[in-house]
């Protein structure tokens, strides 16, 4: 069983999960390289090498566990978090710990081995979002569970081990410190201004225009103002909404539409560089409040963080927001039509 311990002097829990663990050699690069192989579980016909499928789009008349689908969603092999058990929170002496329960799935994205987002159909990408949103309304029922993280991995840079593209979904018991300190800085501005800041620096970014790369009827992306690293981009909603988890499958359409077209021109500006993909929502039991703004925060691998990162907490990124901005704003692309290109 996994476990949750927590820093008793900055409040940040990590997750020991012995299940994964590894020897020093391991940890070596190139070993990991040379363990690749062309195998790959997430390809069809490979259904038996994974655990069986919580959730699937498939054809019709086609059977759980088998070829015919376009979407599955199976168990982490290699979870995190255990979804059986007792938190049995308590304490060591000074220290706190729990098990480490929660749920840890795998959002295979599509059958096709070497496709990746900016190649996607609109309806595709809708699939996606669709199915964060089902999976997130079905984990909330879940009494233990207090905080759902949607990421993905794109690159070996960027944390995947396997190259078929997909996401992961990790269900907490506990709201990490990084979603912890956007909250409390959030409901600081509310209680002063009775406004939600990020409501406010979506009128302001949309009335500058410079650190803006593309807006639509319900979204904006846009590169933020103190961005930590070279390219960060963020994506809002340009109304209020906390839980991502309640949208409409209008803004779901949406979104799909500005994503196609921001992966389209990032892949063109940066190269496919590796990634990171991320969905930050409102805690599970803080559901619709009026301080909080879900988004997703995209960043790519472009710079390693040193010992000045880890030991200040400071980032040095040697690139503008503006600039950023203005490169991917820029750039030529071809325009898409209602079948998504």
């Amino acid at each position: 069983m996994p476990e949750l311990r927590k820093d008793p002097i900055i409040g940040r829990w990590v997750i020991i999960s012995m299940e994964r663990g590894k020897r020093p050699s391991d940890f070596n690069e190139r070993a990991e390289r040379k363990k690749k192989s062309t195998f790959c579980p997430f390809c069809p016909g490979n259904e038996d090498k994974t655990p069986p499928e919580i959730f699937a789009i498939r054809s019709a008349k086609t059977k759980p566990n088998t070829p015919g689908w376009s979407l599955r969603v199976v168990p982490n092999k290699y979870p995190a978090l255990q979804i059986q058990g007792d938190l049995n929170r308590r304490g060591e002496g000074i220290f706190d710990k729990m098990n480490g329960v929660g749920a840890h799935e795998v959002i295979i994205e599509t059958p096709e081995h070497d496709k990746t987002i900016d190649k996607f159909s609109i309806k595709e990408i809708e699939n996606i979002f669709m199915t964060y949103r089902l999976r997130i309304q079905d984990l909330k029922k879940d009494k233990r569970l207090r905080y759902p993280m949607i990421f993905k991995n794109h690159g070996s840079a960027a944390g995947a081990s396997l190259e078929h593209s997909h996401s992961q979904l990790i269900a907490l018991p506990i709201v990490p410190k990084r979603v912890l300190e956007e909250l409390d800085g959030s409901k600081r501005y509310f209680n002063y201004k009775e406004r939600c800041i990020f409501c406010d620096i979506i009128y302001q970014e949309l009335e500058d225009g410079i650190r803006i790369v593309l807006e639509n009827e319900h979204f904006i992306v846009w590169s933020p103002y103190a961005p930590r690293f070279p390219f960060e981009i963020w994506i809002l909603p340009r109304e209020h909404h906390s839980n991502f988890e309640y949208i409409s499958d209008q803004h779901i359409n949406s979104l799909a539409r500005i994503i196609k077209e921001f992966f389209i021109r990032m892949n063109l500006v940066l190269e496919n560089p590796p990634y990171n993909f991320l969905i930050h929502t409102t805690p599970i039991n803080l559901s619709d409040n009026l301080y909080y703004h879900w988004h997703i925060e995209f960043i790519p691998k472009l710079t390693k963080i040193a010992g000045f990162e880890w030991g200040t907490g400071f980032y040095i990124n040697p690139t503008p927001p503006e600039e950023a901005a203005k490169f991917l704003r820029e750039v030529k692309i071809q325009i898409f039509d209602e079948k998504g290109f």
